[in-house]
Order: C-alpha cells, then sequence, then structure tokens
C-alpha cells in the first residue's frame, strides 16, 4: 500500500510563471524526499505600470512517505 502526502507551497520569480514553478520545485526537494508529483493550482503576477514584476504560482506537491511502498 503507498501512501502519499500533500503539501501546498508558493513559489515566485521576476521571470516567468515556468520559472516560479521549477523555484517551487527546487525549493521542495531540498527539504522535501520522495517527491512524485506537483499540480498548479493557481497562477497570479505582481503588476507595476504596465509591466509584470513577479510571477506567483500556488503549488500541491505530492510525496511518498518514507516506509510504505514507492508511488508507481
Amino acid at each position: 500500500m503507498s501512501v502519499v502526502r500533500v503539501t501546498e507551497i508558493l513559489a515566485t520569480s521576476p521571470t516567468s510563471w515556468e520559472d516560479a514553478v521549477n523555484n517551487g520545485l527546487e525549493r521542495a526537494v531540498k527539504t522535501i524526499r520522495n517527491v512524485k508529483g506537483i499540480d498548479v493550482l493557481g497562477w497570479k503576477a505582481e503588476v507595476n505600470g504596465e509591466k509584470i514584476v513577479e510571477y506567483r504560482v500556488h503549488l500541491k506537491v505530492a510525496f511518498a512517505v518514507e516506509g510504505t511502498d514507492e508511488l508507481k
């Protein structure tokens, strides 16, 4: 039996939404083991004048709980 836990994180980037997602994943794997997937729940941006100055994403990170069968 596999047991999976899900946690939510927010991540940002001054460059793009894709970069924000990658930043979130990169940071998550530093403290969470057995990451199996991410789900992007939302996309937002901070605007200053007529330009986007910060891209923001809301992520769910799924990871296998240690001591259970690995997610396939």
